[in-house]
């Protein structure tokens, strides 16, 4: 198995793993579990990621409410304290612009974009398996 295959595999197999559901049926992720999944180490470096999915998709005219819902997750610390921070619930198409909007020097950014740029089906990047005019058709 090539290295390529590899980031494909790995990036797959993640991706689905970390998918959840609302009660209405609506796929969406957790950044900070699509973060590891897209190589990022520091929340701050992909959080600014999110910021600029959000222009994308503010000035698509396309509701970033709808798209990014900000949610809080407290974690239990030490001696009974307790930690809150900020996470967002993308759905496909926020995945997608979070993505557009990464590091294409890191391989599995530039495997989505090389991805999404051809129009190509890959499975092994199920939110990249729909091209541009098909998500915005789902959003429009």
């Amino acid at each position: 198995m090539n290295e390529l295959e590899k980031i494909q595999d790995y990036t797959n197999e993640n991706f689905e793993d970390i998918k959840h559901i609302d009660e209405n049926g609506i796929e969406f992720w957790y950044t900070r579990e699509l973060m590891v999944v897209l190589q990022y180490h520091k929340w701050q470096n992909f959080e600014k990621l999110i910021n600029k999915a959000e222009i994308s998709c503010e000035n698509s005219n396309i509701s970033v409410l709808e798209r990014f819902t900000d949610v809080s997750k407290t974690f239990k610390m030490p001696k009974g304290a307790e930690k809150t921070i900020l996470d967002y619930k993308p759905t496909l198409y926020a995945c997608y612009l979070i993505a557009q909007n990464g590091d294409s020097r890191k391989k599995v950014i530039a495997l989505a974009l090389k991805t999404t740029t051809n129009n190509k089906i890959s499975s092994s990047f199920y939110f990249f398996t729909y091209n541009l005019g098909y998500l915005l058709h789902l959003v429009l």
